[in-house]
């Protein structure tokens, strides 16, 4: 039997934005760290985040429309940090899925923070 999956190596989220070095700025403190690699003009990318990575590029027409979703252990720990360093929390939901946080960068990408119930074997 032939297999017909894709073979994945890792995927990446990606943010799009028009203000490249304003926006690294940005995404430097919500990550914690400066971007791994800038591999090609207009893109930096942080890799080998829990199998997975973040990519920022830029892109005037498409610019502001991302959603990504990060998945953290500890929600509120991760809320303080950010708040520390200025980045404010938009919105914050709450059920039995979870907690869910909504922040926004400064060209209307949406970051959802997410953490698992508790009763999940990897958080």
């Amino acid at each position: 039997m032939t297999n017909t999956s894709i073979t994945v190596q890792s995927i990446f989220a990606s943010a799009t934005v028009s203000n490249f070095d304003k926006a690294l700025v940005w995404y430097e403190k919500l990550m914690g760290r400066p971007a791994d690699s800038k591999p090609i003009p207009g893109m930096a990318q942080w890799r080998n985040m829990g199998g997975a990575g973040l990519q920022v590029w830029k892109d005037d027409e498409r610019a502001g429309n991302g959603i990504i979703t990060i998945v953290v252990p500890a929600l509120e720990v991760e809320l303080e940090r950010l708040s520390r360093l200025g980045l404010q929390l938009a919105k914050k939901i709450e059920g039995d899925f979870g907690a869910v946080a909504q922040l926004f960068d400064d060209e209307g990408n949406r970051i959802n923070l997410a953490e698992p119930p508790k009763r999940f074997a990897n958080n």
